[in-house]
C-alpha cells in the first residue's frame, strides 16, 4: 500500500463510494468521465489553496453529478458540510492539502486501471470492493 492508502483509507473509500453510487445508476459512466471530474477538482482545491480562481471546466451532464457527489463527500471530511443528515462534526476533519492529496491517489488509480481493463478498467475494478 502508499502511504496515502495507508494514511487514509477512510477518505479514499468515501469519495470512491460517491464514484461507484453513480456508476450504478449511470452504466454508461466510463473512466474518462471519472478521470475529467477529479482532474476539475484537483484544479479547484489547488486554486483554493493559492487563492487563484479554478479554470472553468466545461464538465459533461454526467461528469457534474459525479463531481457533485464527490465535492460532497470531499467537503464533508473538510468539515465544511453534512453528508445524508450526518453533520461533519462526527468526523475529524483534514485540511484540503490532504483532499487533494486523495484526489491524486484515485486519479493514479484509474490511469491505471484504465490502462489494464479499457474505457471501463477502473470503474470494473472497484465496484468489486466498494458497496
Amino acid at each position: 500500500m502508499s502511504p496515502i492508502e495507508d494514511k487514509y483509507p477512510d477518505v479514499l473509500q468515501n469519495i470512491e463510494f460517491a464514484i461507484v453510487t453513480t456508476y450504478k445508476e449511470h452504466r454508461e459512466m466510463s473512466d474518462y468521465d471519472v478521470m475529467r471530474t477529479l482532474e476539475s477538482m484537483l484544479d479547484a482545491y489547488v486554486a483554493e489553496n493559492s487563492g487563484r480562481q479554478p479554470q472553468n471546466a466545461r464538465l459533461s451532464e454526467l461528469e457534474q453529478l459525479i463531481m457533485k457527489r464527490v465535492r460532497e463527500m470531499c467537503e464533508w471530511r473538510l468539515g465544511r458540510g453534512t453528508l445524508g443528515g450526518t453533520p461533519s462534526t462526527d468526523i475529524t476533519p483534514i485540511t484540503t492539502d490532504e483532499i487533494v492529496l486523495c484526489l491524486k491517489r484515485i486519479l493514479k488509480s484509474v490511469n491505471r486501471w484504465n490502462k489494464v481493463g479499457g474505457r471501463k478498467g477502473y470503474l470494473d475494478f472497484i465496484i468489486q470492493y466498494v458497496k
